[in-house]
């Protein structure tokens, strides 16, 4: 019945006043109690989290049509396999406004190749997307955790900041530009074939909340795309494209057989047929 637009709208509007009163009804967040080890006491943290997501999936749930659902459960066809950093301000809507259905992400701590190998994989063969990209952003954790001295870290942290490979003692936020060129490097060698053939682009940006590099704060920079780092050429996506884009192969033309050809056989020396041909049994 939801189907109807009508029923739909009026359905939706009741809910949404619902949930206005009972937002307003809502009444404070009670203080941390202290533990008897001392600490605090998170239950209260986690009761208001649950409670304003439960808020937030009931305006979710009433702001997108039966249609927008309906899409959704037909299956995925991404446009990016997303490789970005677990860290919880870096978040899909600061670039795209309707994630849905566009973003196969995949998170872990420096957005990484080497830790999440399987799931990158399966974007790219399975969901056959045409772009990888791999994003950094300003003030990472994981770049400053390199940069520094990690001994200290429990075996599986230590484990994933081993494999990325930046130097000791470099600058947030030049470490983390280098480790995203050094995942474009990386993903260019493992999908080799795939770029080479046009089927996929590797894009490497950096989500600059921080406003380190001085051009907004909250911007997206495309850094390299395909191993290009040139600004100049970064600036032009669609001529750089064009440039990358693989030459078609010639086909080869078969020569059709003559009426008047013989079969290469006809024009052999009976001798030459005789000379190679294999020496008779004897019984």
């Amino acid at each position: 019945m939801l189907n109807h637009p009508k029923i739909f709208e009026r359905h939706s509007m009741k809910r949404l006043i619902q949930l206005v009163l009972a937002l307003t009804l809502a009444g404070g967040v009670p203080a941390y109690a202290s533990d008897a080890h001392g600490g605090k006491d998170r239950s209260a943290e986690v009761a208001k989290y649950l409670s304003d997501l439960k808020s937030d999936n009931s305006v979710y749930m009433v702001t997108h049509n039966i249609d927008f659902y309906a899409g959704l459960a037909k299956g995925q066809k991404p446009k990016v396999t997303l490789v970005t950093c677990s860290d919880s301000r870096v978040q899909a809507n600061m670039f795209d406004r309707a994630p849905e259905g566009d973003l196969f992400t995949v998170r872990n701590i420096g957005n990484q190749l080497a830790t999440a190998e399987g799931s990158v994989e399966y974007g790219v063969h399975h969901l056959h997307t045409p772009i990888l990209m791999f994003m950094g952003h300003s003030r990472c954790g994981a770049i400053a955790a390199v940069g520094g001295n990690y001994s200290k870290e429990s075996p599986a942290i230590k484990k994933e900041l081993d494999t990325i490979g930046i130097p000791k003692e470099i600058g947030n936020l030049e470490g983390v530009t280098a480790n995203v060129h050094n995942q474009v490097s990386l993903a260019m060698i493992k999908f080799s074939e795939e770029v080479a053939g046009g089927d996929l682009v590797v894009i490497g940006a950096v989500m600059d909340f921080a406003d380190d590099l001085h051009q907004g704060a909250g911007k997206l920079h495309i850094i390299n795309i395909n191993g290009e780092k040139d600004p100049a050429q970064l600036g032009n996506i669609s001529a750089l494209l064009a440039k990358n884009k693989p030459k078609p192969v010639a086909a080869k033309v078969e020569k059709k057989a003559d009426a008047h050809d013989k079969p290469a056989a006809e024009h052999a020396k009976p001798d030459e047929h005789d000379a190679h041909a294999a020496p008779a049994a004897h019984h």
